[in-house]
């Protein structure tokens, strides 16, 4: 009997054996599907996918962007924190910091996010409530007092007003004496994802997505270390999505940045090498390992296939991965340790460059000191422990993912044809197609909770009768009127005569399309104008968005 032939009795007999066990229990015969609604597959073989893999670090780079990926060095371990004062936020950065954390993640306050000072009356009763307050450059030198700007990579959560908390950490630097080109990290500064999911948007879309590519273009010319955005699919998947339309979205949004930064006549090699993604985590482990495979090998093919770029650096991409904060219960929250490390592991097995582990108690209220070092200690315990680390790519080659990650491609391109046909992203924003998407997605998945056709370990099934929640981080509510206190201190220490120059200065700027923005933000920023009075400048000129 030849090979072929025995390979075919072999499976006979498997499949006659499976026939008689689901005779003894018939409930484990439904129909089996990821978020995405992928069916999966009884068993995977050789005969599951075809696709050949190239070897990490090759186009297109579905096992990995760097050769040897953490067989050099780990993922950054970068905890995502901001509470409170400036002040208090530092300690905590330094506590991590020491703890063995290696890059800064920045958490902004709502007031911050949506560009108004702390003594805004929009601003009462939200100040340093859900990250860290921060009016003035005064509070941006608070920060980051005793960080070594030349040696820490930090990252900042920001949208909006993107532009003006880059040009404050581009002053502290230089207040440290750190030159420019010496600066590294990562702004998020995705503002489409804010009009789909998240909310916190100053301008409309058109001015914009010019503040966005003046970041590209000023970056570019002097600091050129530092990632120009985070087009990010978390808070995509946060609000509903399920992971295909999670890499979708995200990708389809980022083609519309590199669109608007080529119409603005950048070149694509010029700005490409430093985008950069930021993806969630699920608990569906093998589906998040090849979302992110996929994910990789798509944006790579449009990069080189679509845009022409010749760079490789342009067609790699590169992701944080942040663990799902909506997968989180405040019933039982000691889950949530299990929940973050599954999802966690699914990061680094799909090849992420940084990752933040979520706290058990973030269902609850912001993370405690104790629950910020178990999140940290899950990263490192996966990266020195657990062997995932030790060769490349060790799913690679699995029937399974493999399978999967053609799938998730096919399905994620699906997606992307359609919004070209749209008119793209931004015209996919606009007419609410992307919205509607992740509303349907929510809705479905809560009815399968409700219904119990999903089991959320906890929350509807093996739940206890009594809850015992751990203690909670609680911002004092004085620190609002201390934060306005010091706001009004610097108004009346700094120089208002160079205020106003720099202010009229943006002013008129604003007014010419052409003109890059980020030298006259900078310079209001090095004058102490604040966060709201420059946002304030921009929103007579521009305008605000009210939504669809």
């Amino acid at each position: 009997m030849d090979e072929k032939k025995q390979q075919l009795t072999e499976k006979k007999k498997w499949e006659n054996s499976v026939a008689q066990t689901l005779k003894r229990f018939p409930e484990r015969e439904e129909t089996f599907t990821t978020s995405s609604d992928i069916e999966v597959q009884r068993l995977y073989d050789a005969e599951s996918n075809s696709y050949k893999l190239s070897y990490p670090g090759q186009y297109p780079y579905t096992r990995g962007i760097q050769p040897s990926m953490y067989r050099s060095r780990f993922w950054t371990m970068r905890q995502y924190a901001g509470f409170g004062s400036a002040t208090e936020t530092n300690k905590r950065f330094r506590y991590l910091l020491d703890q063995g954390q290696t890059g800064l993640s920045v958490a902004f306050d709502l007031p911050t996010q949506i560009g108004y000072d702390s003594d805004d009356i929009m601003s009462e009763g939200e100040v340093g409530k859900v990250g860290v307050a921060i009016d003035t450059l005064k509070d941006m030198e608070q920060l980051l007092d005793q960080i070594p700007l030349d040696k820490v990579s930090t990252s900042m959560t920001i949208n909006a007003p993107a532009s003006v908390l880059l040009c404050m950490y581009i002053a502290v630097g230089e207040k440290q004496g750190v030159p420019l080109e010496k600066l590294t990290g990562t702004i998020q500064n995705d503002i489409l994802k804010e009009y789909i999911a998240r909310g916190t948007y100053i301008f409309p879309p058109k001015p914009s997505m010019r503040l966005i590519t003046n970041i590209f273009e000023f970056c570019q010319k002097y600091v050129p270390k530092f990632n120009t955005i985070s087009i990010s699919g978390y808070h995509i998947r946060e609000a509903g999505s399920n992971a295909v339309q999670e890499a979708a979205f995200t990708i389809a949004n980022g083609i519309a940045y590199v669109d608007a930064a080529i119409d603005s006549g950048l070149d694509i090699d010029s700005f490409a090498p430093r985008l950069a993604f930021f993806f969630n985590a699920h608990n569906n482990f093998f589906e998040e390992v090849a979302k992110f495979r996929a994910a990789r090998r798509i944006w790579a093919k449009i990069m080189k296939e679509q845009y022409k770029a010749k760079d490789p650096k342009s067609w790699k991409l590169r992701f944080h991965t942040q663990t799902g904060g909506s997968t989180l219960t405040a019933q039982q929250p000691d889950n949530n340790i299990v929940r973050v490390t599954l999802q966690a592991l699914a990061a680094v097995m799909g090849g992420t460059q940084s990752l933040h582990t979520n706290s058990r108690d973030e269902a609850l209220s912001l993370p405690t000191e104790e629950s910020a070092r178990i999140a940290l200690r899950t990263q490192q315990i996966i990266a020195h422990e657990s062997g995932v680390a030790d060769t490349i790519d060790p799913l690679g080659g699995s029937y399974y993912v493999e399978a999967l990650t053609d799938e998730m491609e096919r399905k994620i391109n699906d997606y992307l044809d359609h919004i070209k046909e749209i008119g793209g992203a931004v015209q996919a924003v606009e007419e609410g197609y992307m919205q509607r998407e992740i509303h349907q997605n929510a809705y479905e998945i809560q009815k399968r909770i409700e219904k119990e056709e999903e089991i959320i370990v906890g929350l509807n099934k093996f739940k206890l009768d009594e809850e015992v929640n751990p203690d909670l981080l609680k911002v004092d509510e004085a620190l609002e009127k201390s934060q306005i206190e010091s706001l009004q201190t610097i108004r009346n220490e700094r120089n208002q005569e160079a205020v106003n120059k720099a202010l009229a200065e943006l002013k008129e700027n604003a007014k010419h399309a052409q003109t890059n923005l980020m030298p006259s933000i900078l310079e209001a920023v090095r004058a102490y104008a604040s966060v709201g009075e420059i946002c304030n400048v921009l929103r007579e000129e521009f305008g605000e968005y009210t939504g669809l």
